[in-house]
């Protein structure tokens, strides 16, 4: 049951999220716009879709959300590739 929880899962989930956080990255770089991340829950379910920043209004802004989504790949794809580390216990 520890490595299907460890491994498999953790692997579908990072594979999920780093095909969403590169179709957001993609077109964020076409569009010349992207969405805001907010961390407050309640703003996100009850207004998500006006939070959208454009590069040439907000471009310091714009390339902060573009960097985090540029990590979020990257730690997805790390945990993808290699697996979810768990110590030895």
């Amino acid at each position: 049951m520890q490595f299907f929880l460890y491994e498999v899962v953790a692997r579908v989930v990072a594979a999920y999220l780093c095909y969403d956080s590169y179709r957001d990255l993609r077109a964020g770089l076409i569009d010349r716009k992207i969405g805001l991340y907010n961390p407050d829950l309640i703003s996100w379910l009850l207004d998500w879709s006006h939070w959208v920043v454009h590069r040439d209004t907000q471009p310091i802004q714009y390339w902060m959300q573009i960097v985090m989504q540029t990590i979020i790949m990257l730690s997805c794809l790390g945990v993808a590739v290699f697996g979810w580390f768990h110590p030895d216990s």
